[in-house]
């Protein structure tokens, strides 16, 4: 608490320090929250398959989470640059957990606080940054999944125009709020290059510095992205991915202790779509091949639809089904699930409208693998012996949920 203290004073004291010649507050936020019970009784107990780096999310989200961001510009200078600052606070807390802040109940994060100046003329319309900052994240809606993430503490040069294309670089020394370790890491991209009508391609590198410990290595991970606007009416990505020792961490920093005969590749299709303005959704499917020196071998892939149909302006059915399944040592785990959720969506019948106000029921089944795993790595979860079903290898959960997001 005192450190949060610290921090928004140093965020006023800037304020103060500048002149308020462009006072524009921005205010944006997100949250979900809602209450859900397993069908076997007791709270509700999500399913998500070991070695699956998501779960699909829509009836499968076991806490209460919230955004709330503010962004002051401080000073518009002549040429037109505006000097700005940004902070965000987050809330965290499982279901049917008290509200005492824990890696295992929930937490109060700063994931944002950053100083920018943008619109730079030396810079074609580039800006700098500096401090805590989500940054470049590219994420699959449906799980939750941020396959592309270069958020970090750090800072960097962003956007720079130069002919057609925009180039940036940043700096970090922590790339989430729970890497323990503070690791040197250069991201590059270099993005705008048109491939054809409405398409174009990004590309990233990422290169982590071996840290100052004898068992330690560098790594370094590339990224190649196709982005399609107007596809049916929404919009296509498709990434390919690869790592070498901490660089199999792809979107993240990954574990320094893995040498360059670890490696990873990632294959990443998604799209939404809104063909009519009462019928939208998003599917995706994603492929990952680790290869690791110990023999820890796995191979993880992840089938996904959420079709949404709205019988009037407000009044929408969404449903999902997903299905994970991922080779291993052990055994091939699976795991697939379903949901239905009559929704109530004042905002409008699109997809993306939001809030969504939902009444759900979800099911989900599980081979005995996956059980194995789940007792091995994840006592206590939905797929484990210990958890909220028992011995059964299927499962139900019902509950109440809204969803917002706002600017």
């Amino acid at each position: 608490m005192k450190t949060t203290i610290n921090r928004s004073l140093a965020i006023a004291g800037i304020c103060l320090a500048f002149p308020q010649s462009s006072p524009a507050l921005e205010f944006g936020g997100y949250l979900r929250s809602g209450l859900g019970n397993s069908l076997k009784g007791g709270g509700q107990s999500c399913f998500q398959l070991p070695g699956a780096q998501t779960k699909y999310r829509l009836g499968n989200e076991c806490e209460q989470y919230g955004e709330l961001e503010l962004r002051q510009d401080l000073y518009t200078f002549d040429d037109g640059s505006v000097f700005s600052v940004d902070g965000m606070a987050s809330l965290y807390n499982r279901y049917n957990r008290s509200l005492t802040f824990n890696e295992d109940n929930g937490s109060v994060r700063l994931p944002q606080l950053y100083t920018q100046w943008s619109n730079l003329p030396a810079l074609n319309g580039g800006s700098l940054w500096a401090g805590r900052r989500y940054y470049k994240r590219n994420d699959i809606h449906i799980s939750d999944f941020y396959y592309w993430n270069q958020s970090a503490t750090g800072g960097g040069v962003e956007d720079v125009l130069i002919g057609d294309l925009k180039y940036s670089y940043a700096f970090s020394r922590k790339d989430n709020l729970y890497q323990k370790d503070y690791i040197n890491r250069h991201d590059f991209n270099v993005a705008g290059f048109d491939s054809n009508p409405g398409g174009a391609l990004e590309f990233g590198l990422s290169f982590i510095a071996k840290p100052d410990s004898r068992d330690a290595h560098r790594g370094w991970a590339v990224t190649t992205q196709h982005v399609q606007k107007d596809f049916f009416g929404g919009k296509n990505k498709f990434a390919l991915q690869y790592g070498e020792g901490p660089g199999t961490g792809l979107g993240y920093t990954g574990n320094v202790r893995l040498d360059d005969s670890n490696k990873s590749y990632r294959i990443v299709e998604f799209f939404d779509w809104q063909v009519t303005p009462r019928f939208g959704g998003q599917i995706e499917a994603v492929y990952q091949k680790d290869i690791r020196a110990d023999g820890a071998d796995q191979n993880w892939i992840s089938l996904g639809v959420r079709p949404t149909y709205a019988f009037t302006e407000q009044f929408k059915l969404v449903t999902e089904l997903g299905h994970d399944q991922v080779e291993a040592a052990g055994g091939t785990r699976k795991l697939s699930k379903f949901t239905v959720a009559p929704t109530w969506s004042p905002k409008g019948p699109e997809f993306w409208a939001r809030p969504e106000v939902r009444l759900y029921y979800t099911y989900a089944t599980w081979n005995e693998a996956a059980k194995r795993a789940a007792n091995e790595l994840a006592k206590g979860s939905a797929l484990s012996d210990t958890g909220a079903f028992g011995t059964a290898r299927h499962g139900a959960n019902v509950g109440l949920q809204v969803e917002y997001w706002w600017k």
